[in-house]
């Protein structure tokens, strides 16, 4: 497979040369900072216009998007450098689209692998108040389903990088695609990367034979950080507790018990952090997170959610939120109620990217979302 690739000062847009004309010390940070690199399927993503139902009109608003893929574009938008790592079909119009609209938000994408197979679609069939949302995939034998370990040069991508995030959704693709996951996992490890794993739990795409948690168990053992939802740690670690994982209320006691079951079964693990959704519709939902740390338990403030715009894409932005807290923020609590801010602003923002700056995160964090005018 080729790896065609691109200097990192061919990657700005016109909009970042004139960022960089104005403010040059900013952009210098940013390119000294050890990039983010992730790794994980991007789709076309087609989705019905005005809360339509599919071709209810003949007409799809068409995007990108991916669960690793959403966490780079955030993380660039946030002011750290990402590398984003996939494999797409050669000479296909729509793939060049792709790597374009990353490079456009500054990914670095000159590590996307190109073979054979197709471009996984997935539709989105947006829902409200009382209607869910709907995702119907077609992503059988797509690129990233028939890779194989081997066709991506990891050593390559990982050079000078400092974090590798991966989620559940690759493994869950197909079988090849799991093993690639794994050889990913062990090269940043022998590498000397910090790993984060959003578990990502998918069960429409567990069909080619093992269940995730004969899968993803694997996987964890390389990881410093896992991001999960309520449910994830149960079905995909076969971990159970005895937190309410369908009312998404928090019972920190329960919660904490499950971190604290997770963090003994890998001892690997130095933080875990559990994202909480109290569903009331399509349309109202309740958004808060806990961490546990290994030492503290900690839990975020809650945001009331009163008309999501689009709810696809806000779990990665609570994962390349919780990164970017991480790595520069000076404690673990503050990078909690970072990350589930960042989260918070994804559900009014449609399409799977989170386009936020810094400036609008700590704005929330600042000024309460009171979603007054700035002026």
């Amino acid at each position: 497979m080729k790896n065609p690739g691109r200097p990192l000062f061919e990657r700005r847009t016109p909009r970042e040369c004139r960022q960089f004309a104005r403010n040059p010390g900013k952009e210098t940070a940013m390119i000294m900072a050890k990039p983010v690199v992730t790794f994980g399927e991007i789709m076309l993503r087609l989705t019905p216009p005005h809360l339509e139902r599919i071709l209810q009109s003949p007409v799809f608003d068409a995007s990108f998007g991916g669960g690793e893929a959403n966490v780079a574009v955030l993380l660039e938008g946030l002011g750290q450098p990402a590398r984003y790592v996939t494999v797409l079909p050669s000479h296909h119009p729509v793939a060049d689209a792709c790597i374009a609209s990353l490079r456009g938000f500054g990914v670095d994408a000159s590590h996307v692998a190109r073979g054979s197979g197709r471009m996984g679609i997935y539709y989105l069939e947006t829902g409200a108040n009382q209607r869910a949302s709907k995702v119907t995939y077609d992503r059988a034998a797509s690129a990233i389903a028939l890779a194989k370990p081997g066709d991506i040069a990891w050593a390559l991508a990982f050079e000078g990088a400092g974090w590798f995030h991966i989620t559940g959704i690759t493994p869950a693709i197909s079988e090849s695609a799991a093993a690639l996951a794994l050889e990913s996992v062990q090269t940043a490890r022998e590498m000397g990367l910090r790993i984060s794993i959003d578990l990502n739990y998918r069960k429409n795409l567990w069909k080619w034979g093992k269940s995730a948690h004969e899968v993803m168990p694997e996987l964890v053992k390389f990881a410093d950080v896992v991001v999960a939802n309520e449910e994830d740690v149960q079905k995909a670690l076969g971990i159970q507790s005895d937190a309410d994982v369908h009312s998404g209320k928090l019972d920190p006691a329960a919660y904490s018990a499950l971190a604290g079951q997770v963090m003994s079964r890998f001892p690997n693990l130095k933080t875990l952090a559990i994202t909480l959704r109290e569903s009331y519709s399509a349309s109202h939902n309740g958004w808060s997170a806990c961490l546990h740390n290994g030492e503290n338990f900690f839990v975020s403030r809650r945001y009331d959610i009163t008309h999501i715009v689009d709810r696809v894409g806000s779990g990665d932005s609570f994962a390349g939120g919780l990164i970017y807290g991480l790595q520069h923020l000076p404690t673990h609590a503050e990078a909690l109620e970072f990350a589930v801010a960042a989260s918070c602003l994804k559900h009014s923002i449609p399409g799977d990217f989170a386009r936020l700056t810094l400036d609008d995160v700590n704005g929330l964090l600042k000024n309460g979302g009171s979603g007054r005018v700035q002026r």
